[in-house]
């Protein structure tokens, strides 16, 4: 890899948008880049393999399961590389790019983007880009791998978004996709090849090693059929910053369901092609108003978490709300906007749209079900492997505040006598907190996923579907299967903080690595199915178009609106609550129920059967009451629940 001698300002970068302009303006070619590269010692290669050994061989939850699924061994080859750098010399040590190119293959090999060697300085924190993103719709003939951006300012004949690519570096571009498909560590064929799409023209250096080419040739075939060709440079430029540090010991931290590729990608995307949520959220922090507001969508203080807006279909009328990530600290504050934005959108239908949400904040993902659904939300439970390390960490924290990994203890001890594989499984989030404000969304609902729904989006999912809240529509056939907790060596090191026989070590150069560290598994008819590797089925299946790359989704919007449109919503309504006589009365509008049964602080009261859509119902209030819930039935079956808080 050579550097390049001298820099010249891309036109494109002169012409971005202004809050992101001078952070582009900063980025080099790929060859000057690398020549900062390389400077771990043989010592710390050494370190860095013997933390991969911890990790992998005491902490990773899914090591059976890899072992088994895809006939790998990540803990006997790295015993084995360990033995090579035992023999090697600071002067006969290979380039560094090779001990990345293979602590790489080693974590990738268990094909768990949980699990992942984090590559040290100086490429933390950096993305290698081209100025376009590419994706890919299918008709009759097949795939076909279209230009959908174009970086503003960025210009060649007829390189516009609906250009269709047709070689890659001289690369029939499906083989080019199924080329750096290869080099990703997805669960099934689908996620590795959606992510060998993204990974054209976005790569996080954080993750992945650098391209080995420093320029990209692209052959294509503008919109009058004419073809060209375009070489355009890679260049290094440092990402938007993370949501939530995965590294404290804090709440969000452990409850870390993330896809650190897919997080850091969606950053680079908005960095490089939806600069105004950039400025949207610079507004927000200056209590500004928010501008840049398109159509019929509606301002959210969250705009990298939420885009809420109504869509026409040849159904009619619906809400939509897409979830960019539950990457979030507070998953109270992100249940709260949710809840407003949905309040504010349609109440005859709702589209929510996870693709290519690479997950985040478990709570959050767990918390937003209930605002769908009458049913109560079961969280999913998890397990940790039975190592003496796990269970020493588990001891360690077992009644520490934020932290309470207690429930685990009993039944990792009883593993050293029965040899389960398995800790017993409890929900990581708080059942209470998963049904604290109970249903708001009255409508039938659908659910959007594709191949790059990961981790805390697998759960939404999974939750989504096992609690029939209704139909799942993907664009591929399954989600990226990502199913367990993920901490980072970081945080593993500073629970044992302090104790002088800790198998953890600070890495050199900020290094990292990340472990699935406890599994995640189903509730309802799937209880007890590991979402790892298996993923979320769609009740449906929809081929992207190249209308909707082009139109805003068209065709699978219009696909939604189709199995939203004979879903009859069912609805309670609170139209007035007064006190008489020592009782509350409370008048009642409902829609598509014949029955009504009545609690107040969760006990039964009465039960009414309905001739029409309005009820008065009357319950004592001889103590002070807190809140009355009414469930609606259809033909015995509930349909919708109203919690209303009492004078």
């Amino acid at each position: 890899m050579t550097a390049l001698t001298e820099d010249t300002t891309p036109e494109f970068i002169r012409h971005a948008a202004e809050s992101v302009r001078s952070h582009l303006a900063a980025s080099r070619p790929l060859g000057s880049f690398l020549a900062q590269a390389g400077t771990l010692t043989l010592e710390e290669r050494r370190l860095i393999v013997d933390q991969a050994l911890v990790l992998l061989d005491q902490n990773y939850v899914h090591l059976p399961l890899k072992t088994a699924m895809h006939a790998v061994n990540p803990v006997q080859r790295l015993r084995v590389l360990r033995r090579r750098l035992e023999r090697q010399t600071q002067q006969t040590m290979p380039p560094e790019w090779l001990f990345h190119a293979e602590m790489s293959e080693i974590f990738h090999s268990v094909r768990d983007l949980h699990t992942n060697y984090l590559l040290p300085e100086p490429f933390t924190d950096r993305i290698a880009f081209l100025p376009f993103l590419v994706e890919q719709y299918t008709d009759a003939q097949g795939p076909h791998f279209m230009v959908t951006h174009v970086a503003e300012g960025f210009s060649a004949p007829g390189f516009v978004p609906g250009a269709e690519i047709t070689h890659w570096s001289g690369i029939p571009i499906s083989a080019a996709v199924d080329l750096n498909a290869a080099r990703f560590a997805g669960s099934n064929a689908p996620a590795r090849r959606s992510r060998g799409v993204q990974s054209l023209t976005v790569r996080p250096l954080r993750i992945h090693l650098p391209p080995f080419e420093e320029w990209v040739t692209v052959s294509y075939v503008d919109d009058s059929g004419t073809p060209h060709e375009l070489r355009e440079n890679w260049r290094i430029v440092e990402n938007l910053p993370p949501m939530v540090d995965a590294d404290a010991i804090s709440t969000a931290a452990l409850a870390q369901g993330l896809d650190l590729d897919a997080d850091e990608a969606g950053r680079a995307k908005v960095l490089l092609f939806a600069p105004r949520v950039v400025t949207q959220e610079e507004a927000i922090r200056a209590d500004e108003p928010v501008p840049e507001l398109r159509g019929d969508e509606i301002a959210t203080t969250m705009p990298k978490v939420f885009k809420a807006q109504q869509v026409t279909t040849s159904s009619g009328r619906f809400g939509h709300i897409r979830i960019f990530t539950f990457a979030v600290d507070d998953p109270v504050s992100f249940l709260r906007e949710f809840v407003r934005l949905i309040g504010r959108l349609p109440q005859d239908g709702l589209i929510v749209d996870v693709r290519d949400n690479g997950g985040g904040h478990i709570h959050a993902a767990e918390f937003a079900l209930q605002v769908l659904t009458p049913r109560r939300i079961v969280p999913e439970p998890v397990q940790f492997i039975s190592t003496p390390l796990n269970l020493r960490i588990c001891r360690r924290h077992q009644d520490s505040s934020g932290v309470g990994l207690g429930a685990w203890v009993p039944s990792m001890e009883q593993a050293v006598e029965t040899g389960a594989t398995f800790s017993s499984a409890f929900p990581l989030s708080p059942e209470d907190g998963a049904n604290a404000v109970g249903q708001q969304y009255f409508g039938p609902v659908v659910l959007i996923t594709n191949a790059r729904c990961y981790s805390a989006t697998d759960i939404f999912a999974a939750g989504f579907q096992d609690h029939g809240i209704g139909p799942v529509l993907g664009t591929d056939e399954n989600t990226g299967a990502g199913g367990a907790n993920v901490w980072t060596h970081k945080l593993l090191s500073d629970l044992l903080a302090g104790d002088r026989d800790t198998p953890y070590a600070p890495l050199p150069k900020r290094a990292g690595m990340r472990v699935s560290i406890r599994r995640t598994l189903r509730v309802g008819a799937l209880s007890g199915t590991p979402v790892e590797d298996l993923g979320v089925v769609p009740d449906e299946l929809h081929r992207m178009t190249r209308r909707d790359l082009l139109d805003d989704n068209a065709d699978l919007f219009d696909r939604a609106g189709l199995l939203l449109k004979d879903r009859e919503p069912h609805t309670v309504s609170v139209t007035d609550v007064v006190t008489v006589d020592g009782s509350v009365k409370l008048t009642l509008q409902t829609a598509n129920v014949d029955r009504l049964d009545v609690y107040v602080d969760q006990r039964p009261q009465t039960s009414v059967d309905l001739v029409d859509d309005r009820a008065e119902v009357s319950v004592p209030a001889a103590t002070p009451a807190r809140a009355a819930r009414i469930d609606g039935y259809e033909a015995g079956h509930l349909v919708a629940s109203r919690t209303q808080r009492l004078p």
